[in-house]
């Protein structure tokens, strides 16, 4: 399990600076591109835990590019090249400072606070009567603060979004109107791959332009919930657990462990055993999501590899 890529120390010409992300480290080159690297990093409840995935950087990487594409004609998004599995170079963005979180069904952390009583979420009400993932009249938007490396997401409400003034009224109604057109194109997609997208998020920033583009994932296992559409109503008629596809097997064996990242918890141990298992779970979420069978890359050398591909495109762009 050594061959994972838990951190990055590259120097790259006209490096301006290195952000430090839960799962990826984004390098300013220039103040004008950004190389974000996916990393092998595992991170639950907000809290990244102690030992890497083998092919997690990879898969989440070509997921997102995978889906940037396929969603680039509702939405302009910030990306230029991937010149590396595990590597995305895109536009300098100033981000927002909220993930655009956005529900079809009542699941995860909904399904957690509906079951404490609260019918509200975000300023968006539920009805009463719902079961943990039941769908939802409609899909609601459910806005989390945008949290720096190593603290937590707070849900917050569109009022006081627009009343705090962390994003325009103008801005806002943008990324609400991307955000459902994304979600749909992103429940077409599933629908025709036998899948259910139940939830996901959604992060936005500005070009220097001004331009309101796309960035960071999209419908990956680590952004998304989904689940498989066959025996969907039966399992729900029956109170079973759905079968999904995400990182919520993740957060349950974290939970079964006495952990959900709060203060004086202890993450389990991570057995080579558990990691295996991970890794491969990770590679059947891609090849359902993306429809494709997964190509492992050469992982003997992650980081030399990474180094020489990025190197490659920044003398083709005449960076170097």
């Amino acid at each position: 399990m050594s061959n994972t890529l838990t951190t990055t120390n590259f120097n790259f010409p006209k490096q301006q600076s290195v952000y430090r992300g839960k799962v990826r480290e984004v390098y300013n080159i220039n103040d004008d591109l950004l190389v974000m690297v996916a990393t092998d990093r595992l991170s639950a409840f907000d809290v990244v835990l102690p030992k890497g995935i083998p092919y997690k950087g990879q898969i989440l990487n070509q997921i997102a590019t995978k889906f940037m594409h396929l969603t680039e004609d509702i939405v302009p998004n910030w990306l230029i090249a991937t010149p590396d599995p595990n590597v995305a170079i895109g536009h300098l963005c100033t981000p927002f400072k909220v993930e655009m979180v956005i529900r079809g069904y009542l699941a995860g952390h909904a399904a957690r606070e509906y079951a404490l009583g609260k019918r509200t979420l975000c300023g968006e009400s539920l009805p009463d009567g719902l079961k943990e993932n039941d769908k939802l009249p409609e899909p609601i938007i459910t806005p989390t603060t945008k949290a720096d490396f190593g603290t937590h997401d707070e849900d917050i409400s569109r009022h006081a979004i627009l009343e705090n003034g962390i994003v325009s009224q103008e801005d806002y109604v943008t990324l609400e109107h991307y955000t459902k057109a994304l979600f749909q194109r992103g429940t077409e997609i599933a629908a025709s791959r036998g899948l259910i997208l139940v939830d996901t998020k959604y992060e936005f920033g500005k070009t220097k332009e001004g331009l309101i583009v796309l960035i960071d994932e999209i419908h990956t296992p680590d952004s998304s919930r989904y689940f498989y559409a066959e025996g969907y109503e039966e399992r729900q008629e029956k109170g079973d657990a759905q079968k999904q596809l995400s990182k919520e097997f993740v957060r349950q064996w974290l939970i079964a462990n006495d952990f959900q990242g709060k203060e004086g918890q202890v993450i389990p141990e991570m057995t080579d055993e558990y990691i295996q298992t991970v890794s491969e779970r990770y590679i059947e979420l891609y090849e359902n999501i993306a429809g494709e069978p997964f190509v492992k890359a050469d992982i003997n050398t992650i980081e030399r590899r990474i180094e020489q591909n990025v190197l490659r495109f920044l003398e083709e762009i005449n960076m170097i």
